[in-house]
C-alpha cells in the first residue's frame, strides 16, 4: 500500500511540475460566428410556447394589456390575438418549457387562469401599437 502511495505522490508531483503554462490559444473558424448569428435569427422568428393571460372581449383585453400587462412584465412580447369569438391576450416566446414554467408561476400569482400553450398559426394578430 505505501509503494503505491508513494508512486502516486511522484507522479503527481512530476505532472506539476512539468505541466503546460497557463496559457489557451482558441483557434476558431470564422464560420463559427455566422452560424451563431445565424441560429439567433432562426430562434427569434420562431414561437414555441406562450402564456395565456386573458380571453374576452376586446375593451377588456386592451384595458388588461395597456394598464396592467405592460407595466407589470417590460421585456416580455405581448400580443393581443383575436380568434373567434374571443380576444387573447398572449405573454412572452419562450424556448424551453423550464422557461414557461418559471415566468408561468409569476404570472399566476396575479392571474390564477393563465397557462402556456404552443400556438398553431400566428394570423388575426392585432398591432399594439395601433392600440389607443
Amino acid at each position: 500500500m505505501n509503494k503505491i502511495t508513494l508512486c502516486l505522490c511522484i507522479f503527481i508531483s512530476c505532472e506539476v511540475s512539468f505541466s503546460q503554462s497557463d496559457i489557451i490559444k482558441i483557434n476558431k473558424d470564422p464560420k463559427i460566428d455566422t452560424l451563431i448569428r445565424l441560429k439567433k435569427e432562426v430562434q427569434g422568428s420562431l414561437s414555441n410556447l406562450k402564456i395565456q393571460i386573458f380571453s374576452g372581449k376586446r375593451d377588456e383585453a386592451k384595458e388588461l394589456i395597456l394598464t396592467h400587462i405592460k407595466n407589470s412584465y417590460p421585456g416580455n412580447n405581448i400580443e393581443l390575438v383575436y380568434e373567434t369569438p374571443n380576444y387573447k391576450v398572449w405573454v412572452g416566446n419562450f424556448f424551453t418549457q423550464l422557461q414557461a414554467d418559471k415566468k408561468l408561476l409569476l404570472i399566476k400569482k396575479k392571474y390564477p387562469e393563465a397557462f402556456i400553450f404552443r400556438p398553431k398559426v400566428k394570423n388575426n394578430e392585432v398591432d399594439l401599437n395601433t392600440i389607443d
